[in-house]
């Protein structure tokens, strides 16, 4: 049409010629992700710390109570435990009781022997002393009775110690976060060799 056939002096016509700078690689963005991934990281350990220097302490401590509050409900239960067996292992020995007998005169002659006197321990002891040491005797096998189940029980309740971080640790973690953005930085500079 119409304007097809128009003069327009082009620039190649004028002398202009097309100047762009040559490109040049900007590390700029590495930067910037590796400024925000260190942000990171120092965000993470400053959490770590404050964990490792506030709330675990206080954890530690209401556990601590917990489990004192816990052992001595233990022991006061056992306590019971021991005097209801005693309790119920008490058999009443009756009580001797005193007959009053009134002399009677008699006739009978007297004779006098003499005999040796062997004084025996059984014959002076009173049952009910027989009656609470075996009371006694039957508390101390209940009471190694309920030492052991509670050993029992309180190894029981142990907690594995078993996964990586029990193994190697935080410092273990640190030092391959470290080795980790040296890993980076060396890739990252090897390929702006190339």
């Amino acid at each position: 049409m119409a304007f097809d056939n128009m003069d327009m002096d082009s620039e190649e016509d004028l002398g202009v010629e097309d100047i762009t700078p040559p490109e040049t690689p900007s590390n700029r963005p590495f930067f910037v992700v590796a400024g925000i991934l260190g942000a990171i990281t120092l965000l993470a350990v400053a959490c770590i710390a404050a964990y490792a220097l506030w709330y675990l302490p206080q954890q530690n401590r209401k556990e601590a109570a917990q489990l004192e509050e816990i052992n001595a409900q233990n022991t006061a239960i056992a306590e019971s435990l021991i005097q209801t067996q005693v309790a119920s292992a008490y058999t009443e020995t009756p009580t001797p009781t005193e007959v009053v007998v009134e002399p009677t005169a008699t006739s009978t002659p007297v004779v006098v022997e003499a005999t040796e006197v062997v004084a025996t321990a059984a014959a002076t002891q009173d049952p009910r002393t027989a009656t609470v040491a075996a009371l006694l005797t039957q508390a101390a096998s209940a009471q190694q009775t309920s030492q052991a189940t509670s050993a029992a029980v309180a190894t029981s309740t142990a907690l594995p110690t078993t996964g990586f971080a029990d193994e190697v640790g935080i410092p273990g973690l640190f030092g391959m976060a470290v080795v980790l953005l040296v890993v980076i930085f060396l890739a990252r500079r090897l390929r702006m060799a190339n």
